[in-house]
């Protein structure tokens, strides 16, 4: 079942949301949709890694954020409606230090004034690195 407001969206679609923020700063990319899924990628790369050469805990987060957010924006009527977070949480299972990372988006409730989505974040050989939920308020524009 295609969970999107606008059945057709398409890559180059959200690609226009996202121009000169941090998603363009930690090189994220979006990599597929799904009927009720989100992808999207970052590289682990000096912007992206703490100290110790890792992949820095609040770079997952700023994924994570940055995908489920877009995903509640993409549910909704963006005429009448915007959405903003509420609550993230996360989970840093395993470390990384190279490479990129791809997070998934699906939704767990997608009700009328909150969605909570469950976003995975796994490495190239699929290992998960970080689990997160996300929690977004969906507001009435007056």
């Amino acid at each position: 079942m295609n969970i999107w407001f606008k059945k057709d969206v398409t890559i180059d679609d959200l690609k226009k949301i996202e121009g000169n923020t941090m998603a363009d700063f930690l090189h994220l990319e979006w990599e597929e949709i799904g009927d009720d899924f989100l992808k999207m990628s970052m590289p682990v790369f000096p912007p992206t890694q703490q100290p110790y050469g890792f992949l820095h805990g609040g770079a997952s987060c700023v994924l994570a954020e940055t995908i489920g957010s877009i995903a509640s924006a993409m549910v909704i009527d963006q005429d009448k409606f915007y959405c903003v977070g509420l609550e993230i949480n996360a989970n840093h299972i395993r470390s990384i230090s190279e490479g990129k990372v791809i997070a998934t988006a699906l939704p767990l409730h997608l009700g009328k004034s909150t969605h909570v989505w469950d976003i995975k974040i796994k490495d190239n050989r699929d290992k998960l690195i970080c689990v997160s939920r996300l929690t977004v308020a969906i507001l009435k524009k007056v």
